[in-house]
């Protein structure tokens, strides 16, 4: 997920790795994926962000994006949407292998499993290119050990934005590390908005419905702040509603220097 507001450096910021594009796929007209190489001293946190810029003329703009890919890989995927007139996007979206790109030395974020509680089911809930942290997340062989059950919520507006779908539906098969575990304990809930699908209508409704919690196995039909945690990234609406659904429910806020039962990326919707 990307920040609505650029930052400016000066060109090229002592900030930045200056780093190459691997490969870009276009999941359709509004949203695209990129990998690129990592350098060899840059670690980061799954569900850490980190800025991204492009060299350009004048003074590069950055932005933050969600880390997609795992801990442990050799390269680095970004999720993100297309803006035509958007200051970085409308040249991002047109990067080919090869191509140079900035990368920020110093990732962060709360979207971490520092910043939740022990618990059992964790439930990571996302919009959009919200979906980006999760994919890293999801394909850490450390939470598996940490939670019993790990459930992938994807809401989006139309079938073909639900972006790593197939990857997703077999269950991280294929996924060098995590594949065995995620065959028991990882589910993939993705739901559309606004056509037919097998999931309807948004997060929330799902777990009002009761929908969320049928679609997993042996699951209780309620959200329980002693034993469920939960990781929000996605639409500000989307987070503000289920924020205070879950402060209602009795579930408190995280951050990395006090962990709790549910976290939000602030640096995305502050």
């Amino acid at each position: 997920m990307n920040m609505t507001s650029p930052i400016v450096r000066n060109d090229p910021p002592a900030s930045v790795h200056v780093e190459t594009v691997r490969s870009v796929h276009h999941w359709n007209a509004h949203l695209f994926s990129f990998t690129i190489t990592r350098p060899a001293s840059f670690r980061f946190r799954s569900g850490e962000f980190v800025m991204i810029g492009l060299p350009g003329e004048g003074k590069p703009i950055l932005r933050a994006y969600s880390i997609a890919s795992p801990s442990w890989s050799d390269e680095l995927e970004f999720l993100s949407i297309k803006v035509p007139d958007g200051p970085l996007t409308s040249r991002l979206q047109l990067i080919q292998p090869g191509d140079p790109i900035y990368l920020g030395r110093k990732p962060t974020g709360t979207l971490v499993a520092d910043a939740l509680l022990p618990g059992k089911r964790l439930f990571m809930l996302s919009t959009g290119t919200g979906l980006a942290p999760f994919l890293s997340v999801a394909r850490d062989p450390d939470i598996y050990d940490r939670f019993s059950q790990i459930i992938l919520v994807h809401c989006v507006r139309h079938a073909d934005e639900l972006a790593f779908r197939d990857m997703l539906e077999s269950q991280l098969a294929g996924d060098p590390l995590v594949q065995d575990q995620a065959l028991l304990q990882f589910s993939y809930v993705p739901t559309v908005t606004r056509e037919p699908f097998r999931n309807t209508g948004r997060i929330g409704a799902l777990i009002d419905s009761g929908q969320l919690f049928r679609t997993l196995p042996g699951s209780s039909t309620a959200l329980d702040p002693e034993t469920d945690r939960i990781m929000l990234c996605g639409s500000m609406a989307m987070i503000r509603d289920l924020a205070a659904r879950f402060d209602g429910l009795g579930f408190v806020e995280g951050s990395n220097a006090q962990p709790g039962q549910y976290v939000i990326e602030r640096a995305f919707v502050g």
